[in-house]
């Protein structure tokens, strides 16, 4: 994707469909299936916002952020979250070091992985809150404190986190404040036959993907500045708003189920990720502007890890998904 920096706005939503084609296209040469997943880390990232991934292990999770990586020409870190880790083993450590010519020591910030353009925390939940929270800095100002001085990451800085829904045990629960840093909660699901059998055809053989790279740093961080210029109609704002404020019990306006089911709702920031959501879904669609249709396809990864479903729901086996698609019905 190559253009002039006076290229028209509209011109580079056109360029950006074919270059969003393109990435799909590289992505697919490794990953078999799992396009909504590729559609909504590219939503995220164009967004300036960050992603959880929930699924099983063995779903190519990593292997599929360490492709858009390099088809995106990204430095790619990973943490492998434990029990152990510390929070200098994710920003950097001090570290002393010598002058050999004048034997004086003096303290050097050696940098931690977070000094990444794509950041994986692999298993987010198995490290303390303390640990955990030494990402929120990171994905909130782009920025990391060490040793009294602040230290500012290079763009775009994009963090994504898996978690496996299935084992328990020796896992944490991320903090509130920390599960709405993320834009979008992301479920990877198991492939179908077809694409199963794919898999297994060319993981099992000799094939060896080249992959081409489709956007740089510098153009991404020029998608981003103009996903924040995309305008977007009052009554596409006034959805967002009230579908995000609709979830919370204590709202004039909360549906009865809502009521029953909620103990807590989204916050402001919801509404905003569901209007930059529905912005870059709709350019990378080629399309100037968002309509209710683009907040609408956003509305469950951005939605269902910000509510808190109560007794009642886990009773009936009511799930955040079921709530938020029944409130999305009724929100005209």
């Amino acid at each position: 994707m190559t253009r002039e920096k006076s290229a028209p706005d509209v011109e580079i939503v056109g360029e950006l469909k074919k270059a969003h084609d393109a990435i799909v296209n590289e992505i697919g040469k490794v990953i078999i299936g799992q396009r909504r997943v590729i559609d909504e880390l590219l939503i995220s990232l164009l967004s300036r916002g960050h992603c959880l991934l929930v699924g099983v292990p063995g779903l190519a999770k990593t292997l599929l952020i360490s492709t858009l990586a390099r088809v995106l020409d990204l430095k790619f870190n990973r943490i492998q979250f434990t029990p152990d880790l510390m929070p200098s083993d994710i920003t950097g450590t001090e570290v002393i070091e010598e002058d050999k010519s004048t034997g004086e020591k003096a303290f050097k910030f050696v940098r931690g992985p977070v000094f990444a353009n794509i950041l994986l925390a692999d298993e987010i939940n198995r490290t303390p809150p303390k640990t955990q929270s030494a990402l929120l800095q990171a994905m909130q100002e782009h920025e990391v404190s060490a040793a009294g001085n602040t230290y500012t990451l290079a763009e775009p800085f994009f963090v994504l986190a898996t978690q496996n829904p299935i084992e328990q045990e020796g896992t944490y629960p991320l903090p509130e404040a920390q599960l709405d840093r993320f834009m979008f909660n992301l479920w990877v699901d198991y492939p179908t036959l077809d694409e199963e059998q794919e898999i297994v055809r060319s993981t099992t053989s000799a094939y060896s993907a080249t992959l081409n790279t489709i956007l740089n740093a510098a153009q991404i961080i020029d998608l981003q500045d103009l996903v924040r210029r995309v305008p977007v109609a009052d009554h596409v704002i006034d959805f967002a708003v009230r579908l995000a404020r609709r979830t919370r019990p204590k709202a004039d306006d909360a549906p009865p189920f809502v009521k029953e089911w909620i103990n807590w709702g989204a916050g402001p920031r919801a509404s905003q990720y569901l209007v930059l959501g529905a912005k870059t879904r709709a350019i990378l669609d080629g399309r100037p502007t968002p309509d209710i249709e683009d907040i609408q396809a956003v509305a469950n990864p951005v939605l269902r890890h910000r509510i808190v479903t109560n007794f009642n729901a886990e009773a009936e086996g009511i799930t955040s998904t079921e709530i938020i698609d029944k409130l999305v019905g009724e929100t005209g």
